[in-house]
C-alpha cells in the first residue's frame, strides 16, 4: 500500500495488523495527526496511526476536541439533548484529557514511540485541522464511521469534512464492521 511518500506492507487478517516500513526513512512521514472522541471506532482508527508512525519513526500528535464548559447555554444544551450519556465526551477539558491518555497507551501498544496528546477547544474538524497546520502534519489519520442522522447533522461528519479540508495526506482507516 502507498501511503503519500511511504509504502507500507500490511499484514494480517481484518482483526489484526502488522505494518512494516518498506521504503526509505527519507520519504516517511514525519509526523502524523489523529484525532479521538473515546469511542471503540476511533481507538481502532488511533491504532492504525500508531503503527504507521512506529513503523515510519514518525511522532504521533493525538488530538481531542472539546467544548468549553461555558460554552453558550444553548448549544451546550442542544448538544447535550442529542448526545445524551455521550455528551459528557465533549464537554470540558478534563474528560478529552482523560481520553487522549487512553487513546495514547493504544497507540504504543501498536508501536508507536514517539506519542503527544491534545486537548483541543473547538469543533471535530477544526481542532483537527488547526493540529495538522500547528504540528506541520504530513499525515492525518481519521476513521471512517461518521455522525450519523441528528449526531452528524450537529456535530459534522469528520471523516468527510477533514478530508475535504485537510492540506496535508489523508488516510481514512475502516473502523467499522
Amino acid at each position: 500500500m502507498l501511503v503519500g511518500r511511504l509504502r507500507l506492507e500490511v499484514t494480517g487478517g481484518t482483526r489484526s495488523h502488522r505494518v512494516r516500513a518498506v521504503s526509505d526513512s527519507a520519504n516517511a512521514y514525519r509526523t502524523v495527526v489523529v484525532g479521538t472522541d473515546g469511542s471503540e471506532s476511533s481507538l481502532r482508527a488511533v491504532a492504525r496511526a500508531g503503527m504507521i508512525a512506529g513503523a515510519s519513526g514518525a511522532t504521533l500528535v493525538i488530538a481531542c476536541a472539546y467544548l468549553p464548559t461555558e460554552a453558550d447555554d444553548r448549544e451546550l444544551s442542544r448538544a447535550q439533548d442529542v448526545l445524551r450519556d455521550e455528551a459528557y465526551q465533549i464537554v470540558g477539558s478534563h474528560p478529552a484529557e482523560d481520553t487522549v491518555r487512553t487513546a495514547a497507551e493504544r497507540a504504543q501498544k501498536a508501536g508507536a514511540t514517539t506519542v503527544r496528546t491534545l486537548a483541543v477547544q473547538g469543533s471535530p474538524v477544526e481542532a483537527l485541522l488547526d493540529v495538522v497546520r500547528r504540528e506541520d502534519a504530513d499525515l492525518l489519520v481519521v476513521g471512517n464511521r461518521g455522525l450519523a442522522g441528528i449526531k452528524g447533522r450537529l456535530l459534522g461528519s469528520v471523516p468527510a469534512d477533514a478530508t475535504r479540508r485537510s492540506t496535508c495526506d489523508v488516510l481514512v482507516v475502516h473502523t467499522t464492521g
